[in-house]
């Protein structure tokens, strides 16, 4: 790594705003950019690089949950109910990760990202419509939540439960194996599977994964990966801007931050093909 110059903390404070913003904004964490910045710009070790994109998981989830929760965009109960299998599959992946060497984890992540950017630009392409309230009982899971965007309150259903905490599962195993979060995974599940909708998704992910961060955090910390000063700044970027995503999903239209987001991952995935490959 390169010496710590200033040029180089403005740039991570920088980087940090802006993994804040899509982060909080998208409710995926960020980790999705955060680790191939940290290895393909600083060369970072790839286990250190994830060590230190969850830790500023953490620091995301913390800035915007509470605020999501008291504008009830966050659904508590299922955020709760989803959490359990997730910070269990991000403990698992987090102690696989140190039996895998780092060209097999950057691989992996980027053969993910191809699929995700594709999922992310089909669904940004439609225009969001109102949701349809399905007939028949309520669950202990359904909520509702005031959108400016739509000038109107948004009631959703939640189906799907069971299937839903088996793939949070493999969230949380991608969070600890690979520092994304488990959001990129978490969002589609809540939104598709679920039926939630995609503001609601986003910040019920990110209720969910602080705690499957904090979780597979730990034993990277543990073990002494976690690079200290470039994460203290990253985080510092990281709980600024996410403030900004905080108003960004309240106001803005999901998706054409999806679109952007979707081109942002094919470039973040080819790129980091080409390391591996070449």
């Amino acid at each position: 790594m390169t010496e710590f110059t200033l040029p180089l903390f403005l740039g991570l404070l920088g980087f940090g705003g802006f993994i804040g913003l899509l982060g909080s904004a998208l409710g995926v964490g960020g980790g999705i950019f955060m680790v191939p910045f940290l290895v393909l710009v600083l060369k970072l070790p790839m286990h250190q690089a994830v060590a230190a994109s969850l830790v500023a998981i953490v620091a995301t989830s913390s800035a915007v949950a509470a605020v999501n929760v008291e504008r009830g965009l966050a659904n508590i109960r299922l955020g709760i109910t989803l959490e359990l299998t997730t910070a269990i599959g991000s403990i698992v992946g987090a102690l696989a990760a140190s039996r895998l060497p780092a060209g097999a984890l950057q691989l992996l992540f980027a053969l993910m990202l191809f699929p995700v950017s594709v999922l992310m630009f089909l669904k940004g392409r439609r225009p969001a419509a109102a949701p349809a309230v399905p007939a028949g009982p309520g669950t202990a899971f359904d909520g509702a939540f005031f959108d400016p965007a739509a000038a109107g309150h948004t009631p959703y259903r939640v189906r799907n439960m069971t299937p839903a905490s088996f793939v949070s599962f493999f969230a949380g195993s991608l969070s600890g194996l690979l520092g994304i979060g488990g959001g990129i995974v978490q969002v589609p599940v809540m939104n598709l599977l679920c039926g939630v909708p995609m503001k609601a998704a986003a910040a019920t992910s990110n209720f969910i994964i602080g705690v499957s961060a904090a979780a597979s955090a730990y034993v990277y910390f543990r073990r002494g990966l976690v690079p200290l000063e470039i994460t203290a700044v990253m985080v510092a970027g990281v709980l600024a801007g996410s403030f900004l995503g905080i108003y960004a999903l309240y106001k803005a239209r999901s998706e054409k931050l999806q679109l952007v987001f979707s081109v942002l991952t094919l470039l973040v995935g080819i790129k980091m093909l080409m390391k591996v490959l070449g």
